[in-house]
């Protein structure tokens, strides 16, 4: 399938608070010092950013937003949160387009097929209050990145959904994506470069001024050289695609893409497309770190596959272990990996899952170095498969949210690799009416909780959930998706990372300006 307009994805849950120094993490200084200990106030403000969905005529394309509903917010005032269009590329078939393009940026900087920006700006969707979900459908195949901000009573756990079937062609099936931060740094383990395959980074820049950026690839020897993924150029508010075989002359199956800012900040996703095996979104692996879990193996996935990589200088040896129903066991011929420093390691574990929802778990042995990783996950048999990519999850510290759930469709893959642990799942109404109701459930120790969420009452749209850890150990969590069609079993996984609605702000005698992340 040939790309004719192709644009990125990126950014959400940018963090503020009206007073005092915002901290994401870290011990702190307070605790030092013997200082009061900073109060959490719920942020002020959110930035997001989605990818342009597709570039099919038989696709459609559903934007689902939503902010949890927090008690504080009972009848308070709120602002809307929007999205609006973001500049992309034009179509292939604007030769005007293409002349201005060429004339404005270098096509080497700024990936093959890099086009004029569309006009930006254009109003998508709204989100009205908390806890009600909006919602905005497209079967546009122009459909362009979207860019939006929430203030106020919306901002803290404002999440976007952004969920397209593509009915036929090269990566036909469902393409899943929650809007991710903006940041300086992505590492994406599973990207390919084969034939039959087509692999799309889309690279977003949200800021005023220009980014640049670094496309490097790994592979089983270390780094690729691919010199024309240097030094790209992206343009004040626009989006640049790049397609990753483009960048290397030896096709490889298992890479590893880090998208690296030399200066700006920028949101990154990867789209993969195979020609028969469908295709979805890879959002990019939590930060690396010795031991590490990818949540929501699917009970009946055919095959998987795990690609990692060390971004360090010292060697990682892990112990690989599978979280089931009852507990964790290690998978024959693969109880342990032993990855190289700055290389990729990939290990097909065929049906590891035998029937029962899991999740990996890679656990450091020794003084290992940290890793990031994902697994590829196939369903299905024959010409009627699908595929969909878990990252490595990092735990809620509180809440996390995925924002487009449908009835009998949506399953919650909650694990907890340490010590048992208490959570609490909320589904909320639906866009179109309905009730929430909330459910507690308990994820004993090394084991992974597969359930479907609670249903909304008289529920009407799409709904989402949001789940809160309430006690004990760690929990990761992520949410599959299953809209079967014709026979193939179409379905995208979506990994739920802390929604990060409050920021620590310490005492302070004066009023501070605004902070922004």
């Amino acid at each position: 399938m040939k790309r004719t307009t192709l644009s990125l994805f990126g950014a959400a849950a940018a963090l503020a608070a009206v007073t005092g120094v915002a901290a994401l993490g870290g011990a702190s200084p307070a605790a030092e010092t013997g200082a009061k200990a900073p109060t959490r106030l719920p942020v002020q403000r959110s930035t997001a950013l989605c990818p342009a969905p597709t570039s099919s005529d038989v696709a459609e394309t559903t934007y689902t937003s939503f902010t949890p509903q927090a008690k504080a917010q009972a009848g308070g005032k709120t602002s809307a949160a929007q999205l609006l269009s973001a500049a992309g590329p034009a179509a292939k078939s604007d030769a005007k387009a293409d002349a201005k393009a060429d004339a404005k940026a270098d096509p080497k900087k700024a990936g093959k097929g890099a086009k004029a920006p569309q006009a930006a700006g254009k109003p998508v969707l709204s989100l009205k209050e908390p806890g009600k979900p909006a919602t905005a459908t497209t079967s546009s195949s122009d459909a362009p990145a979207l860019v939006g901000t929430a203030d106020g009573a919306l901002a803290p756990g404002w999440t976007t959904q952004q969920t397209t079937v593509i009915a036929a062609g090269a990566g036909r099936g469902l393409h899943g994506v929650t809007c991710a931060a903006p940041d300086t740094s992505f590492w994406f383990p599973g990207v390919s470069t084969v034939k039959g395959r087509q692999d799309y980074v889309h690279v977003t820049n949200p800021d005023p001024t220009a980014a640049v950026v670094d496309l490097e690839l790994y592979g089983k020897d270390g780094r690729i050289k691919a010199p024309t993924g240097e030094a790209v150029n992206v343009p004040p508010r626009s989006t640049v695609p790049v397609l990753l075989s483009t960048l290397t002359d030896a096709p490889t199956e298992d890479l590893t893409l880090h998208v690296a800012a030399r200066n700006g900040r920028v949101g990154a996703g990867v789209q993969a497309s195979d020609e028969k095996l469908g295709g979805d979104w890879l959002a990019p692996s939590g930060d690396a770190s010795p031991s590490v879990v990818l949540p929501g193996i699917p009970a009946d996935a055919t095959s998987v596959r795990l690609v990692a990589h060390v971004p360090g200088d010292d060697d990682a040896d892990l112990k690989v272990r599978l979280a089931g129903p009852t507990g964790s066991i290690s998978p024959a011929g693969h109880e342990t990996l032993h990855i190289k420093s700055g290389m990729t390691t990939a290990v097909d574990l065929g049906d590891v899952t035998k029937g029962q929802a899991g999740s990996l778990l890679l656990t450091a042995e020794g003084d290992s170095a940290p890793v990031v990783a994902a697994l590829r996950v196939t369903r299905g048999k024959g010409d009627k498969q699908e595929t969909a990519f878990i990252p490595a999850t990092p735990a809620l510290d509180g809440r996390g949210t995925v924002a487009d759930n449908r009835p009998k469709g949506s399953t919650l893959a909650l694990v907890a690799p340490g010590k048992e642990a208490q959570v609490k799942v909320t589904s909320s109404a639906g866009a179109d009416g309905g009730s929430p109701v909330s459910k507690t459930y308990t994820v004993k120790a090394g084991t992974t909780l597969a359930v479907e969420p609670p249903q909304p009452g008289g529920t009407k749209g799409p709904y989402a959930v949001t789940v809160e850890k309430v006690s004990g150990g760690p929990v990761h969590a992520s949410r599959t998706l299953a809209l079967p069609k014709d026979g193939l079993p179409m379905f995208t996984i979506q990994p739920l990372p802390d929604d990060r609605s409050t920021v620590a702000v310490p005492e302070a005698e004066q009023d501070l300006s605004m902070l922004n992340r």
